[in-house]
């Protein structure tokens, strides 16, 4: 009877802790309320993770810009978008999993009365800078996007927007969001893995941010293109420990993602080589960082042969450094900010400082930023092919050859910077049998739109000059 009496007991006490039975069925490990730092952390994490995979079913930019090419799959080096989903994973990461994110996150930071003015504004701020990188991303990959309409749950039939008109929007929330910055206060912090919430930081990322995206329509308007950047140029990164750099840690899911898909720690495929093209230059140029960028074969620095099948074994690969799990990610760095300053005075904007002088710091800062030191960096300018002076070509060839090899890791940013300058000189693979084949610049839009959202993306295939990878972008225009 006793046991009995404890049973009965025992479920009077557990009914009486929850208000219905729907309570027990609430599973701890799956968080509903998710805090804004949080949404905010994990958007920059996606956005990181999907500009530094090599994963070819996602981020093919590497071979777009001959870094990399591959051993047996020949299809991503020449160009081929629709043997895998590469268009829908890129476009899915960037509405879902961070503008979304971001979204949510700035509704938390709205409605949240706790936060003081300053702090509050100072987060809004942190979100609307990434927002806008995210945004221009999409944009400078695939033009015409949904934008006005999207990120709406209730609409699943975005109407796309002008790319233009986008673009000039999202430069108009990057001056707002630069203007609401106060730097006495703080932003998130731990959540924020760039600057810790150091908002003096954060001035500076968003006026590097205008900087690069005023130079990207510096051949279509240039006339906005110089007040953006003659705005921002005081205000931009001056050492690498500005840099914005994701720090990955060494177990997944949270590491470096180019090591889960090279052979080092995490795995032992085998698919990508560097690329002759890269190579060949660097060898010529004795450059310093090639120990940084590749192995060695047999003591020499090898590249394959680009969009071709490769022997494995024959040719330098990803370098241990670049293959660590927690190497970090860089979404925008100094070594750039000084090409894009060296390029400004070309143009003829005010900005202090000599083309040279901004050439110079640019090369400087990325070969240090690799491992190299101030002397290697003289010894290596001073070459007549390196000078500023006596290297060949035009600015754009001397500038753009250099800011091509420094964007080593950064893939995409040295496809949006090979379409702007037009150098170096890359030509696609020739093969035997085959028609002609076009370095992309853009990526077609993905297929389940052309099913799921059909008119619209119709419409705006259309309105671009056609869905296709040589289509060129609004700003394109040299």
């Amino acid at each position: 009877m006793k046991k009995i009496f404890l049973c009965l007991l025992s479920l009077v006490l557990m009914a009486s802790c929850v208000d219905d039975l729907d309570d027990f069925n609430v599973d701890q490990k799956r968080a509903t309320n998710v805090p804004a730092a949080t949404l905010f952390t994990g958007a920059v994490k996606n956005l990181s993770d999907v500009l530094t995979t090599p994963n070819v079913n996602i981020n093919n930019y590497r071979f777009y810009v001959q870094y990399w090419t591959s051993t047996q799959y020949l299809d991503e080096p020449r160009y081929n978008m629709t043997s895998r989903l590469i268009p829908q994973n890129m476009w899915q990461t960037l509405y879902r999993d961070v503008l979304l994110d971001l979204k949510d996150s700035k509704r938390l930071v709205m409605q949240n009365e706790v936060l003081g003015p300053k702090v509050k504004n100072n987060q809004l701020a942190q979100i609307e800078m990434m927002e806008v990188y995210a945004w221009s991303v999409l944009v400078n990959t695939f033009g015409d996007v949904p934008y006005t309409e999207a990120l709406d749950p209730s609409n699943s039939l975005p109407a796309y927007d002008d790319a233009q008109a986008v673009y000039n929007d999202i430069l108009t929330r990057l001056n707002a969001a630069l203007a609401m910055v106060d730097p006495s206060a703080e932003g998130f912090e731990e959540g924020d893995l760039f600057y810790e919430g150091d908002m003096s930081k954060w001035v500076k990322f968003g006026n590097s941010l205008k900087l690069k995206l005023g130079m990207v329509i510096a051949d279509s308007d240039p006339g906005q293109a110089k007040t953006l950047v003659e705005a921002a140029a005081p205000n931009v990164f001056t050492s690498n420990a500005d840099n914005a750099a994701f720090r990955y840690l060494s177990s997944p899911p949270n590491n470096n993602p180019i090591s889960s898909n090279v052979k080092g720690p995490l795995t032992s495929r085998e698919d990508y080589v560097a690329a002759s093209t890269l190579v060949d230059v660097m060898n010529t140029l004795d450059d310093p960082r090639r120990q940084y960028y590749f192995t060695q074969v047999d003591g020499q620095y090898a590249g394959g042969r680009y969009g071709f099948p490769n022997s494995y074994a024959s040719f330098s690969t990803v370098s241990a450094k670049i293959a660590d799990p927690t190497f970090e990610a860089l979404l925008l760095d100094y070594s750039e900010v000084e090409f894009l300053l060296a390029e400004a005075v070309e143009r003829g904007f005010n900005v202090s400082g000599s083309a040279e002088e901004h050439y110079n710091k640019g090369v400087t800062a990325s070969i240090q930023y690799w491992g190299g030191t101030a002397e290697q960096a003289a010894a290596y300018l001073a070459q007549p092919q390196v000078a500023y002076s006596t290297a060949p070509g035009d600015w754009r060839q001397k500038i753009g050859r250099q800011e091509w090899i420094a964007l080593y890791n950064r893939g995409y940013d040295a496809w949006l910077t090979w379409r702007r300058l037009d150098a170096p000189n890359l030509m696609p693979p020739a093969v035997e049998g085959a028609s002609a084949l076009t370095i992309p610049t853009r990526m077609i839009y993905p297929i389940n739109e052309q099913t799921l959202n059909g008119e619209n993306r119709a419409a705006a295939g259309q309105a671009i000059g056609g869905d296709m990878s040589s289509t060129k972008l609004f700003w394109d225009v040299n």
